[in-house]
C-alpha cells in the first residue's frame, strides 16, 4: 500500500518595524508636476513629424522611457497620424530612433527640473531617523539620472541606492528595479517595505514586489503641474484635482494615498501597526 501524500503550506507572519522605503523620483521627491519628461517626449515626437498631446505623453509615464515610447505609439491616434506621416505603422525601430532623439533632449531638460518638492528632504531625514533605509527607482536611465542625482545631492537628499531603467532584466510596473533595492539595501522580508511613488506604475510595481503602496497624487504626473502654477489655483480646483488624481491612484490598488511626500511619515505608523497585528500588504 502507497503511502498517502500529504501536502505542506508554510505560512509566516512578520509583525515587525519597517525596514526601508523605496522612493520614485520625479514627482515625488523632485520635479513638482512631473514636467521634464513629458516635454521631451512631445518634442522628439514632433521631430518625427507627429504631434502628440501632453495627456499622451503622460500616460505611459513611470515606465522605462524607451518602453514608454513605444507605448505612445501604439495610442490609436498616435499609430494613425504616424502612418499618414511616414506610410507604415511605427515599429520598433522607430521606437529606437525616438529614444535617441529623446535621450539628448531629457538630459539638456532635466537639470532645470530636478529642485526637491517642499517637504521632501525633511521627510526622508525623519524616515532616517526612524532608522528606516531609502532605496529609489526611476523609469529614467542612468545617463539622466547622473544629472539629477547630482543636482538633488546639492540640495541634501542623496538614497542609499538608485536602480535605473534598464538596469534590471524588466522594468515597471513589474518588481525587478523594487527587489534589487531589497537585495542591495540587505531588507528582509519585502514586507517590511513600503513603495511610494506618484504613477499607477509606481503603485503596481510596490504591489508586485510585495510591498506596502503609498501614492502621491499633488505633486506628480497626476496633477502634473508646477509647483507655482499650483499654488496659484484656487482651494476647491486644488481639491478637485486632488481628488481625481487620488481616485486613479486608489483604483490602481495604492494601500494609501497622500497629498505629497510630506505627508507620508504618519502611514508608516498606521502600516507597522498592521504589521503588528500580522496583516500583509
Amino acid at each position: 500500500m502507497s503511502p498517502t501524500p500529504m501536502n505542506f503550506v508554510y505560512s509566516r507572519r512578520y509583525t515587525g518595524p519597517l525596514q526601508a522605503v523605496i522612493l520614485d523620483w520625479a514627482g515625488t521627491t523632485v520635479d513638482h508636476g512631473c514636467l521634464a519628461p513629458a516635454g521631451a517626449f512631445m518634442e522628439a515626437f514632433r521631430r518625427s513629424g507627429v504631434s502628440i498631446t501632453l495627456e499622451q505623453a503622460r500616460a505611459p509615464m513611470g515606465m522605462a522611457k524607451w518602453h514608454h515610447i513605444q507605448a505612445i505609439t501604439r495610442m490609436a491616434p498616435v499609430t494613425d497620424a504616424w502612418t499618414e506621416v511616414h506610410g507604415a505603422a511605427p515599429a520598433d525601430a522607430d521606437v529606437d530612433r525616438l529614444y535617441d532623439t529623446f535621450l539628448p533632449l531629457q538630459v539638456e531638460v532635466v537639470e532645470r527640473h530636478s529642485n526637491l518638492i517642499p517637504g521632501a528632504a525633511e521627510t526622508v531625514a525623519a524616515m532616517r531617523a526612524r532608522g528606516l533605509k531609502i532605496g529609489s527607482t526611476t523609469g529614467y536611465p542612468r545617463p539622466v539620472m547622473d544629472v539629477v542625482q547630482r543636482v538633488a545631492a546639492a540640495q541634501g537628499y542623496q538614497p542609499d541606492i538608485t536602480v535605473c531603467a534598464g538596469e534590471t532584466p524588466a522594468g515597471r510596473p513589474g518588481p525587478a528595479m523594487a527587489l534589487r533595492c531589497v537585495v542591495e539595501l540587505s531588507v528582509s522580508p519585502v514586507e517590511a517595505c513600503v513603495k511610494i511613488g506618484d504613477t499607477v506604475v509606481d503603485v503596481e510595481e510596490g504591489l508586485n514586489a510585495g510591498m506596502w503602496t503609498i501614492a502621491v497624487a499633488d505633486t506628480g504626473n497626476e496633477v502634473g503641474l508646477p509647483l507655482a502654477d499650483w499654488q496659484a489655483l484656487a482651494p476647491g480646483r486644488r481639491d478637485a484635482l486632488h481628488a481625481a488624481a487620488s481616485d486613479r491612484l486608489a483604483r490602481a490598488g495604492a494601500h494609501y494615498v497622500v497629498r505629497s511626500l510630506a505627508e507620508a511619515m504618519p502611514l508608516l505608523d498606521a502600516i507597522e501597526a498592521r504589521l503588528a497585528r500580522g496583516e500583509k500588504p
